[in-house]
């Protein structure tokens, strides 16, 4: 029977095309074998008697060994084998973890004369993220202030500021507030969650990617992420549509929203 083992991460997600290596006692190699999208390892033959040296490898996660002693069935039973992600890139600890905007960005990029983008991004903004210990009951609040949009230009900075757009004096905040989570991978989630911008509140997804979680040289643990959507500025009526030559909108309809996160483990940010 060879070998039977199930590679999982700690959060019990498939490690696919994990490499298996089996050794004898002198490190000579008596089996190889390959993970399927399952996890799963399973390979045909029989061993002789003996103990022997079971290592799994996988691109990302650090590399796991141990001894199996095989009796007379010929087989080694491993079982579960966890991986651990290279550089300890484990889901974060439960509890509040505080938005840090001075290492975070939230951006916005349009189509401009249709030809290319206009890139944009908000200076404003904080939050809050509650993890759960059933990561999928995970929690996230955010506000933007509509008026701290930067797009490198006054002029425009100010018109996207008006009814035009953003009409920041009567919508002076951009919200969002999340009601579920699915996991779409390893270290990746879909968020599920209610935007409010210009007096307009839709759901909106996230398509979100953990990307790990460390100390930091304040005495903190910080938690990174980055996260992409895609608006219709329609949907938040936000009608405005300066038609230039050919029928061109000068502005896209479409907005790709990209958020690079860092999240502080705590009710408050530490001291830098």
């Amino acid at each position: 029977m060879g070998l039977r083992a199930q590679v999982r991460t700690r959060d019990g997600w498939a490690v696919q095309h994990a490499v298996v290596t089996v050794t004898d006692m002198t490190g000579a190699q008596v089996l190889r074998a390959t993970a399927d999208e399952d996890g799963a390892v399973r390979t045909d033959g029989s061993l002789q008697a003996g103990a022997y040296t079971v290592i799994v490898t996988a691109v990302g996660y650090a590399p796991a060994a141990s001894t199996a002693l095989v009796t007379a069935s010929g087989r080694i039973e491993g079982g579960q084998i966890v991986l651990a992600r290279q550089g300890g890139v484990q889901l974060p600890p439960p509890g509040a973890w505080s938005l840090d905007p001075a290492h975070s960005s939230v951006g916005a990029v349009a189509q401009h004369l249709g030809i290319s983008s206009v890139h944009g991004r908000f200076t404003d903004f904080g939050g809050r993220i509650e993890i759960a210990p059933e990561v999928g009951r995970s929690r996230v609040d955010a506000v933007i202030r509509a008026a701290s949009i930067d797009t490198g230009n006054g002029m425009r900075d100010k018109h996207l500021r008006s009814p035009d757009f953003l009409d920041v004096e009567r919508y002076p905040e951009i919200s969002y507030r999340s009601t579920g989570l699915t996991p779409a991978g390893p270290d990746r989630w879909t968020v599920h969650g209610e935007l409010t911008m210009h007096g307009v509140s839709r759901p909106v997804d996230l398509d979100l990617t953990y990307l790990g979680t460390g100390p930091d040289p304040w005495g903190g643990t910080r938690a990174a992420f980055n996260a992409a959507a895609e608006l219709r500025r329609d949907d938040f009526a936000m009608n405005y549509n300066q038609v230039v030559q050919a029928g061109i909108s000068a502005i896209g309809t479409t907005l790709r929203v990209e958020l690079d996160i860092q999240a502080v483990q705590g009710e408050a940010l530490p001291m830098p």
